[in-house]
């Protein structure tokens, strides 16, 4: 590290991305001259030549070793560009990153971010798509929203939501699979898979039947978010958790045919953070504002049943 010739090599990245030394001291904001002495002087310290004689034309032309520094310092270049930065943008104290899964994120979190702004203008929260809690550890976020039972290792959880599972389908899927309403009358209806091992067909099989129910066939899907979306384009009934399905519901966009029927799942969505003796302000005040969102999900999920 003490003896890389950093300057010249960045000087030389420059260069191989703009294909040209002119170019290269307009990015870098230093004159052409400069650029070509630290080329120079890059190609003595290497004892190779990393240009050919370009003559008369514009653009440079590389040796197989430019070619193969080039892209190295290129790749180099960009990936510090990019740490630095994330870096830079995390160190304000007003922002925030939440990791979270895409699913609660579109259904749950994005919706209500605007409400969050305009209550607390000078908190920057940012959002960040993520199923593991790896980023946890690294740093990259400040805290995590995780669907599931809780009980991760190396990390504090704290219960946010509890859930419940029911089935919906689009009116037009209802209408056209003879207006189902009892449990019998799942049989024989394509059903729409979420590959969540916590929100499963089976388990309402095991609950409320029918025992003929085939919860081998049909679809699966990836997330949440698209087994709702299939089901609101009348390809199936899906099994839905309520938290994310609500919007839909309240809009007439899915509706739940067995009236009150549902599997109550309890805690399954939970904040999760790395443990820490004091958390920053900015931290502090998004979660006091998740858990009273969280109440008032609770709320208006009675008015809606």
């Amino acid at each position: 590290m003490r003896d890389l010739p950093l300057v010249a090599l960045r000087a030389f990245a420059s260069v191989y991305a703009n294909r040209g030394i002119r170019a290269a001291a307009r990015e870098l904001n230093i004159a052409h001259s400069s650029v070509s002495r630290h080329i120079a002087e890059l190609s003595a310290w290497l004892g190779v030549a990393l240009l050919r004689d370009a003559g008369r034309r514009r653009q440079v032309t590389f040796t197989p070793q430019g070619e193969e520094l080039g892209r190295a310092a290129l790749a180099a270049i960009r990936q510090l560009d990019s740490v630095v930065g994330s870096i830079r943008e995390a160190k304000s104290r007003r922002s925030v990153t939440i990791s979270t899964s895409s699913s609660f994120a579109s259904r749950w979190l994005l919706p209500r971010l605007p409400a969050f702004e305009k209550a607390h203008p000078r908190i920057e929260p940012s959002l960040i798509i993520e199923q593991k809690l790896d980023d946890l550890a690294s740093g990259e976020s400040d805290l995590a929203i995780r669907m599931g039972r809780g009980g991760w290792a190396d990390v504090h959880c704290e219960a946010l939501m509890s859930d419940a599972l029911y089935p919906v389908m689009s009116p037009a899927f209802w209408k056209k699979a003879a207006r189902p309403d009892q449990p019998a009358d799942l049989a024989g209806l394509r059903l729409l898979h979420d590959r969540d091992p916590h929100a499963s067909w089976e388990r309402w099989r095991s609950r409320f039947g029918p025992k003929s129910l085939d919860v081998r066939s049909g679809p699966r899907f990836a997330s949440s978010d698209l087994v709702l979306r299939a089901a609101v384009q009348g390809q199936g009934v899906a099994l839905a958790r309520h938290q994310l399905a609500i919007d839909e519901i309240a809009s007439g966009a899915l509706m739940r045919p067995l009236g009150g029927l549902q599997v109550d799942i309890g805690p399954a969505y939970w904040i999760v953070m790395t443990p820490r003796l004091r958390l920053r302000p900015a931290v502090a005040v998004v979660i006091a504002w998740l858990k009273q969102e969280a109440k008032r999900a609770l709320y208006s999920d009675r008015e809606l049943r």
